[in-house]
């Protein structure tokens, strides 16, 4: 098990998830300012690296080294100008309205310019995703004729005729497709394969293509024989444009000669014996393709590769007004403390925002979640209500924060979503 980056760890909330990783036998580790200072609110067992997520030349290798995860439980640090007693009684009384600073580091520094840092610097570490390449069509050659060949009409009378050619950029699937003598198709087909693909650990396939407008149909055998079931799925291409079609599993269609197989179990995805591309006039059970049209075609392939379900590698935890100060029309002086104080300290929401969408368009699969308030003196209660879009208002103990972080990392329905959370009324 990789380690699992905390930045904020000595926080109330980074406290929590440490904890909280811990009992899960997390390896951890976290980026201080102060190892002395840390160590004295962590304990032993966290590994501490000294850097500074506003200087990307501090985000080295000590770092970053087998990181499998990032949680970002931290944030711009804001005090009340007149002060607080030792239990910090205004800061949680959420009734009056105290004037706040920013102390330290600037929204931008801090909620924009460190998120940013800590993708770029993690991106160069963090695991990639589990896809398996099974065919890259850039890097073959002519050999690829013992592998796929032309299965078309002609085996049921027609005369439409396909070939595989080996292209610049991968594989081109062309030919001449006809209607006549009852026919209607033409594909490539692998030979099978041997040892057989065992997809198991995975949840579909992706194809890179370029076509040329028709729809055509990826076909998966998880059988030996050249006639029988076949698991099938219809895919649009844009004429001249590169897309990648993904197809999971789960939504591969039973067929045998092109009529759904009634009461047919799904795909068994551990024993794939072959793959076929395939133009057709007809989709399933008689029905026509929309975008058939006998003549020319080509289909231009680039690789096909299995493509696993991706776990959360970055966990951000966000205001959940981070979008309020947008909203049209808004009323804040009927919004809650909460956000009437931090509508004080707008660039807070703003370079937040430019921080989680930073994240957002990194490539690295991402959790964010948006408490609206949280702190260790809210009544810890079990039921949460999620949602999204900035509607729900309500405050949530920092342990259960720290318990949506961990879970997320072995969920991998988390990953690349943002939601709104907070503890039921009760």
């Amino acid at each position: 098990m990789g380690v699992v980056l905390v930045v904020g760890a000595t926080s109330i909330l980074g406290k929590c998830v440490v904890r909280k990783l811990q009992e899960q036998v997390y390896q951890v580790r976290s980026i201080v300012r102060d190892i002395d200072e840390a160590r004295n609110i962590l304990g032993n067992d966290v590994d501490l690296v000294v850097a500074d997520i506003t200087k990307l030349e501090t985000l080295t290798s000590l770092v970053m080294s087998s990181i499998q995860a990032v949680i970002y439980c931290t944030s711009v640090k804001a005090e009340l100008i007149l002060g607080d007693s030792p239990n910090e009684e205004k800061k949680y009384q959420g009734v009056n309205l105290y004037q706040s600073e920013i102390v330290n580091n600037t929204p931008e520094e801090f909620e924009y310019q460190g998120i940013r840092n800590l993708v770029e610097a993690a991106s160069q570490y963090l695991p990639k995703s589990g896809d398996k390449l099974i065919f890259d069509f850039t890097h073959l050659s002519a050999e690829i004729h013992k592998v796929w060949r032309s299965v078309d009409d002609v085996v049921m009378g027609g005369v439409s005729k396909s070939n595989i050619q080996v292209v610049s950029n991968g594989v081109l699937f062309t030919g001449n497709i006809s209607t006549k003598n009852s026919g209607g198709f033409a594909s490539i087909r692998t030979r099978n394969f041997s040892p057989i693909l065992d997809l198991s650990k995975y949840e579909g396939i992706d194809l890179r293509v370029k076509g040329d407008g028709k729809r055509y149909k990826f076909i998966l055998r998880a059988e030996s024989k050249w006639d029988g079931i076949a698991y099938s799925y219809s895919f649009d291409t844009v004429c001249n444009i590169s897309t990648t079609v993904r197809v999971p599993f789960a939504d591969l269609v039973p067929v045998f000669r092109a009529r759904i197989a009634r009461n047919c179990p799904s795909v068994d995805t551990s024993n794939i014996y072959s793959l076929q591309l395939m133009l057709s006039k007809f989709e399933y059970d008689g029905q026509l393709n929309p975008y058939f049209a006998p003549g020319h075609f080509n289909l231009q392939v680039e690789y096909i590769k299995a493509y696993g379900a991706s776990l959360p590698q970055f966990i951000l935890v966000s205001p959940s007004v981070i979008s309020r100060p947008n909203l049209l029309g808004a009323d804040f002086s009927k919004e809650p403390t909460e956000v009437k104080s931090d509508r004080q300290l707008e660039s807070i929401f703003i370079w937040s925002l430019e921080g989680e969408n930073t994240l957002r368009n990194s490539g690295i699969p991402y959790t964010i979640i948006r408490p609206f308030a949280f702190s260790d003196k809210q009544q810890y209660n079990k039921e949460l209500i999620i949602d999204e879009g900035d509607n729900i208002q309500g405050r949530m103990h920092d342990a259960h924060i720290a318990e949506l972080c961990v879970a997320a990392l072995q969920e991998t329905k988390a990953s690349n979503i943002i939601f709104d959370v907070k503890e039921c009324d009760k």
